[in-house]
């Protein structure tokens, strides 16, 4: 049996990317509902939101589903005793060492998988006592690395004994089929679940994604530490031309707060932060998130061996 599976209790190793602003409840009970890991994404969120959204989960499944915990976030010890509290599934982390939270999430019965862009980070993980690991290559959408999935996976695959998960450049059957047959266990994705039908996300955004072709997006804030994938736009191509005259860094502070949720709420495809992974292109339609994961896993089937991914 796949070991993702088993651990976590779901029916496929498919997990949706705790996405800020979209991975909320309706999306993330549609994707543990259909036999996924739903996952909050729980980045700026209010410690009180962040309980209320996971009781509005509960309401609408009965299924495992998980939290996504973004590290920087200035209410990071308020969310972690929400989740301590609440006894979820799992949380995914990023943006920082979970390492110090850890042994109190596991002590309640939570897995834990931090998200990481590098093998040396994948090994701290797992000696800090991490489930698992999701190994996020460059081609994801917001924050990014630098490493390619392709690259990535099978060298943390290599370094270390627990499952993993890989995340960035996923969003069919081939994607997963491919996942697997570099060594992980499950996938994470992001994107392709923003245009579905349940994700809670303004029509203009998804317009954006479907619209968008593999050259479509533009990496900015390498300069100053905080590389984010986005489609290129207005605002994406002002960060561009601040790095280019060395602007300091309150200047891109400025210029980024509120852009996730101007794209997300009010569907400003020109000043909004249209967070988006580089397989955009292949996004054809907006499908309900249950035909979404169906035609993925059978797509997968006729490349993998049935066992793989159940």
């Amino acid at each position: 049996m796949n070991r993702i599976c088993k651990m976590l209790e779901i029916e496929y190793p498919i997990f949706l990317g705790g996405m800020a602003h979209v991975s909320r409840a309706p999306l993330v009970a549609a994707v543990s509902a259909a036999g996924g890991l739903g996952i909050i994404g729980a980045g700026g969120m209010p410690p009180d939101a962040l309980a209320a959204e996971i009781d509005k989960v509960r309401t609408l499944t009965d299924r495992p589903f998980g939290v996504n915990l973004m590290l920087m976030d200035p209410n990071i010890d308020e969310q972690v005793e929400v989740v301590l509290d609440s006894r979820v599934t799992m949380v995914t982390t990023g943006a920082g060492n979970p390492a110090k939270y850890i042994d109190r999430l596991k002590a309640r019965g939570i897995r834990v998988f931090p998200v990481v862009p590098a093998v040396a980070l994948a090994v701290r993980m797992e000696r800090a006592g991490a489930d698992g690991i999701v190994a996020e290559g460059t081609e994801s959408g917001g924050h990014v690395g630098d490493v390619t999935t392709l690259v990535l996976v099978p060298q943390i695959v290599d370094a270390v004994e627990v499952p993993v998960v890989a995340a960035g450049g996923i969003a069919d059957g081939r994607g997963l089929a491919a996942a697997f047959v570099l060594g992980a266990e499950g996938v994470q994705m992001g994107t392709r679940f923003l245009a579905s039908v349940e994700a809670p996300v303004h029509e203009n955004y998804k317009r954006a994604v479907l619209k968008a072709n593999e050259r479509a997006t533009i990496v900015t804030g390498r300069s100053i530490g905080a590389p984010v994938r986005t489609i290129a736009n207005k605002m994406s191509k002002t960060f561009a031309r601040y790095e280019r005259e060395g602007r300091p860094r309150e200047e891109f502070e400025s210029l980024a707060v509120g852009g996730l949720r101007r794209a997300v709420h009010d569907g400003d495809r020109e000043t909004g932060s249209l967070m988006a992974r580089r397989i955009a292109g292949m996004i054809r339609g907006i499908k309900p998130v249950r035909e979404i994961i169906r035609e993925m896993v059978e797509q997968a089937g006729k490349l993998l061996p049935k066992e793989a991914l159940v």
